[in-house]
């Protein structure tokens, strides 16, 4: 992106999550992530970019990653793409640009015919931001939804697949996060009472209820609606974990909700440690390269880097040179940073 002022703005335009960073000459200053109901259809993005804070209608360069395109409101990606491009050129003030990954920027003009590279690649936004200060490692990204594992080698992501089914495939996209993935995603039993009971095929809870009681969910990431559409206090969210195993609130303890939810932590991380392992035994990637680790769920990736025995390193620190000020968003809103900086 050819610049002619100092004053570039990061977008990533999520199904749930509209995220944008503000970066003045090199350096990230402010960063803000606001909830989107984008699969009630684009006029959504609307009702998100009027709460968001006043620096993101001022003139600037505008860079453009996005998720949404996947969401039920599309007839397909590419659709998707256009729309959210088209948005993004009608609302933002200044030129444009739409990140493509592998094909780099683009216009919004070529964002049609660059679908397949702009779809969902806010991951390799990251990774390549982070290649640019690590030769190798293995980008952790957990967020509200999903977690990307992510090798960085020699300087440049180095991932085997590039859409979200390739990457689904090698496991370098896993699909769960620590905000709204429910539980069943994860498990089928859980431990109570002395038994293995078989879960309630039902969504009453999701991962944010368990982070909530076990004390690891960050203040702000649970910008969604609970399961229930009802409140989120401890005594509302161990209500919720309760029906998971068909059970009323009075017929647990705090202790002993707290101790199922910490159980539904655990085998959360079991899919993630698998799919780390395999990805950190490929024989490009050194015994010593650290987990680089960001997004909502930065706590569960710093866990999993010790399950692994390996350094984590947040992107907070791996860009510290870029930061100016306290920027709280920053590691939640890694693709939207990235894609400023990178600009």
């Amino acid at each position: 992106m050819n610049r002619t002022n100092n004053r570039v703005i990061g977008w990533d335009l999520g199904g749930v999550h509209v995220k944008a960073a503000l970066v003045e000459d090199g350096c990230v200053v402010e960063a803000v992530q606001a909830p989107c109901r984008l699969w009630r259809g684009v006029p959504a993005l609307d009702e998100t970019f009027a709460q968001l804070p006043d620096w993101v209608r001022g003139e600037a360069h505008h860079a453009v990653t996005m998720t949404g395109e996947l969401t039920d409101c599309f007839a397909d990606r590419a659709n998707g793409v256009h729309q959210l491009s088209a948005w993004a050129a009608a609302t933002l003030t200044g030129d444009v640009r739409i990140y493509a990954g592998r094909a780099d920027f683009v216009s919004v003009e070529e964002a049609r015919t660059h679908a397949a590279d702009i779809a969902s690649a806010n991951w390799h936004a990251t990774a390549a931001l982070i290649g640019r200060h690590a030769g190798h490692a293995l980008l952790v990204d957990i967020g509200s939804t999903t977690a990307d594992l992510i090798p960085i080698v020699q300087g440049a992501p180095a991932a085997e697949g590039y859409s979200d089914a390739e990457r689904l495939e090698t496991g370098e996209l896993v699909y769960t996060g620590v905000v709204r993935t429910p539980l069943l995603a994860f498990a089928t039993h859980a431990p109570w009472h002395g038994r293995r009971t078989r879960l309630m095929a039902e969504t009453f809870a999701s991962t944010a209820d368990i982070y909530r009681l076990t004390g690891d969910l960050p203040e702000g990431a649970d910008q969604q609606y609970s399961a229930d559409l009802k409140g989120k206090s401890i005594p509302e969210t161990e209500t919720r974990l309760a029906r998971m195993v068909g059970r009323d609130r009075g017929e647990g303890s705090e202790a002993e909700w707290r101790a199922l939810a910490a159980w539904f932590a655990e085998a959360q991380l079991r899919p993630l440690h698998d799919a780390a392992a395999v990805l950190l035994s490929r024989a490009d990637l050194p015994e010593d390269a650290p987990l680089v680790v960001c997004g909502a769920g930065r706590f569960l990736a710093e866990r999993l880097a010790a399950r692994l025995g390996r350094r984590s390193v947040p992107l907070t620190e791996t860009i510290a040179a870029h930061l100016r000020g306290e920027a709280a968003w920053v590691s939640t809103c890694g693709p939207a940073v990235a894609v400023g900086l990178i600009a």
